[in-house]
């Protein structure tokens, strides 16, 4: 069996030239340099995607697949400052359906059903996250009393036989 030394430079430099192998193989034009008003679109996407509730998290360049209904959507990522905000839209929703029961709007309770549905398990995610935050984790680290109250007794000397 043989013994090889990798040292991290060979590391560095075999990836760089995978990655140049890589690039030989894909147009010259995706590695071109990035025009300012491109560089802006790309930053301006992440403020486009800044909400009442949180940030969406949807991937740069696609669309909103709920057309804007963020609520139902689950790449929101609610904001912990926003709990108030979501309680205040779950108890909107309920009152919006009992209003739709009563009507006879049945086209509207479902949608609002889902919305409703969809507001709860935000809640409940938000909840559980500051939750997660308020527990102490017991690490096992012994205390100093712990430490200090550990003894060895000494093995006596055999006296003389």
């Amino acid at each position: 069996m043989g013994y090889a030394a990798i040292y991290s430079t060979d590391a560095i430099e075999a990836h760089r030239a995978f990655i140049a192998r890589r690039r030989a193989l894909r147009p010259a034009d995706e590695y071109r340099t990035v025009t300012p008003e491109e560089w802006g679109e790309f930053l301006g996407h992440f403020e486009r995607r800044k909400l009442a509730l949180g940030d969406c998290g949807r991937a740069y360049g696609t669309d909103c697949a709920h057309e804007h209904a963020c609520v139902r959507c689950p790449v929101l990522i609610v904001h912990a400052t926003e709990r108030p905000r979501l309680v205040e839209i779950r108890d909107n929703l309920l009152t919006r359906i009992l209003e739709a029961e009563r009507e006879g709007w049945l086209g509207e309770i479902e949608g609002l059903q889902s919305s409703l549905t969809h507001a709860e398990e935000k809640l409940d995610q938000r909840d559980a996250q500051i939750s997660r935050k308020q527990e102490s984790v017991d690490l096992g680290i012994p205390t100093f009393r712990e430490i200090v109250a550990r003894t060895t007794a000494a093995a006596t000397p055999p006296g003389p036989a």
